[in-house]
């Protein structure tokens, strides 16, 4: 990665800000742009390996849905509110 380039947590913590839309804190990986921005940007690198170490080390929320993930900034990710003891009450088990 040349010196001129955002690092990875940059980018993607400015690309979150810039592309959400309406009332939506976080961003769809595929449809804002983002997985093919950021192959431009690196020249072909890995947005999900690089989104993965940044979730890895705390520095980003991904929450996966229907055709791909959601990224976050940190304090704007949605809270797990369900646990799985919670869901097994739930069901009876």
């Amino acid at each position: 990665m040349s010196e001129d380039k955002l690092s990875h947590e940059e980018f993607v913590k400015k690309a979150i800000v810039s592309l959400r839309k309406g009332g939506y804190k976080g961003i769809h990986t595929v449809y804002s742009g983002f997985n093919e921005a950021f192959k431009d940007y690196y020249d072909g690198a890995s947005p999900v390996d690089a989104t993965n170490a940044l979730a890895k080390d705390g520095k980003v929320v991904i929450r996966p849905v229907r055709g791909g993930v959601m990224l976050y900034l940190l304090e704007d990710a949605p809270t797990q509110t369900q646990t799985a003891k919670d869901a097994l009450n739930k069901m009876g088990l």
